[in-house]
């Protein structure tokens, strides 16, 4: 049985990413380690993302996140500035809209395709 699947992204400065996450993002830092930290995680209603400073992956990793109201969600990131690349668009498998972080990491946000 799968307990948890946690993606870990390559980020360039750790701490301008997870102020990204937590302040255009609506995530909320959960740690980070390391002297200086070079190794992090952001969380948002349970679930979370790593981050490693200068390593283990490259920049443009897409990472999926479903959500109950992807319009509720791009409303959101509008207000907070977020690097929208797309709006919510429907498609037949979800209704989605595509954010960037400093990284070029892309969070492809959707919810159930709409019927109209």
């Amino acid at each position: 049985m799968v307990e948890c699947i946690t993606p870990i992204i390559s980020v360039k400065n750790l701490a301008a990413s997870i102020d990204y996450y937590v302040k255009k993002l609506g995530f909320k830092k959960d740690w980070d380690w390391g002297d200086p930290p070079d190794f992090g995680s952001v969380s948002r209603d349970g679930w979370s993302i790593m981050m490693c400073q200068g390593g283990q992956g490259n920049a443009g990793t897409y990472i999926w996140i479903g959500v109950e109201d992807v319009d509720e969600c791009y409303e959101e990131f509008k207000m907070s500035g977020a690097a929208i690349r797309k709006p919510p668009t429907n498609y037949p498998w979800a209704c989605e809209m595509m954010v960037e972080d400093l990284d070029g990491h892309v969070l492809r946000i959707g919810s159930e395709p709409k019927e109209d």
